[in-house]
């Protein structure tokens, strides 16, 4: 799967054998560990990059998809499609490596992967938690039509401390 986004030399790609080195050198990061979910390893590994693309890769109505930069693997975008009564709603989300950070980029791929999920009628509704010491998710989230929902308080344990989570959503028209 490849998809285009509106900034030059940024796109939205399938996983594939061969990122594993560029996967490691952008998640190998204590910052960008220190605003993503329990499923992000610290330090992250060889291995950890082995079985992430064996993830990535598998069939389902989850999407996990690459952002590359002018050729090179600059962070991760994906939904993780829900079950049962909640079939119509995915868990959305995204990082990058610390050197494409205040680029533009998050933005730019957070709206064309939206716009992909959405074109497809797969969900009906993305949610997307974000720490509360993250308010620059926070803006690329509210940038491309999410809307923020609400304030879990106390409701998430990261980096030793108990804090906040902001839930943001996004629902087809």
């Amino acid at each position: 799967m490849l998809i285009r986004t509106a900034h030059l030399g940024c796109a939205l790609r399938s996983w594939r054998q061969g990122d594993q080195a560029a996967l490691v050198r952008q998640a190998n990061n204590r910052k960008v560990w220190r605003n993503l979910t329990h499923m992000f390893p610290h330090p992250y590994t060889e291995a950890d990059a082995d079985h992430w693309l064996q993830v990535a890769s598998e069939r389902g109505r989850s999407v996990h998809l690459a952002i590359e930069v002018n050729g090179t693997v600059a962070g991760g975008i994906g939904a993780i499609a829900r079950e049962g009564i909640a079939e119509a709603t995915a868990d959305f989300g995204y990082w990058l490596g610390e050197a494409f950070w205040g680029q533009g980029i998050a933005t730019v791929a957070a709206r064309a992967m939206v716009q992909h999920l959405m074109s497809t009628v797969q969900f009906a509704r993305l949610e997307a938690p974000v720490f509360a010491w993250n308010p620059a998710s926070m803006r690329v989230l509210e940038k491309v039509g999410f809307a923020r929902e609400g304030v879990l308080r106390k409701s998430v344990s990261k980096d030793g401390a108990l804090i906040d989570c902001v839930m943001y959503a996004y629902t087809a028209a």
